[in-house]
């Protein structure tokens, strides 16, 4: 219902909602993770993590592939770090550290060095996700997008605490 949104084409819209699904699972990835979720087993909550790792990378894809279709000046611009909007750099950051993530599972070889990058990359990936979210008006009700934000943040730096207080995570099991 946004006046922002009126004059966009439906593949927009959609690249828009592809973005906030990827910010919503921002939220539940470091929650399954820290395996905080009830009802889901060690290994149950390893699987849907990884899932909802490569569905991450997916909605990424179709949100910039979206928004490439619409407008491809602006995504060039904004690939380039030459695009006026300020929000446009931290998504493109954000994309990269997604992309990288998604190669360094693919690439899997467990060890302190390996959980370290993994950790660094997501808390990457939110805080520049966080920062390109709020920086946008119009696509997600200002209310709604700050309170999913703000749990994203709250539970990446939650589970990166306690993945170190605890140990879980630091090597390979």
């Amino acid at each position: 219902m946004s006046p922002l949104l009126a004059w966009r084409r439906p593949i927009y819209i959609a690249s828009g909602f592809a973005g906030i699904l990827a910010m919503a699972l921002l939220l539940v990835q470091p929650l399954l993770a820290a395996r905080a979720l009830p009802g889901l087993t060690r290994r149950g909550a390893r699987r849907v993590h990884r899932a909802s790792g490569a569905l991450l990378v997916l909605l990424v894809i179709g949100h910039v592939g979206g928004l490439w279709i619409t407008s491809p000046p602006d995504v060039l611009d904004a690939l380039a770090f030459t695009s006026p909007t300020p929000f446009s750099a931290w998504g493109v950051i954000a994309m990269w550290a997604v992309f990288l993530t998604g190669a360094l599972v693919a690439l899997r070889r467990r060890s302190r060095s390996w959980y370290l990058a993994h950790r660094s990359l997501a808390v990457l990936i939110v805080v520049c996700s966080v920062v390109h979210a709020v920086l946008i008006e119009g696509t997600m009700e200002p209310v709604s997008k700050a309170v999913l934000c703000a749990a994203a943040l709250l539970a990446t730096v939650a589970t990166v605490l306690f993945m170190r207080v605890a140990g879980r995570g630091a090597a390979p099991r």
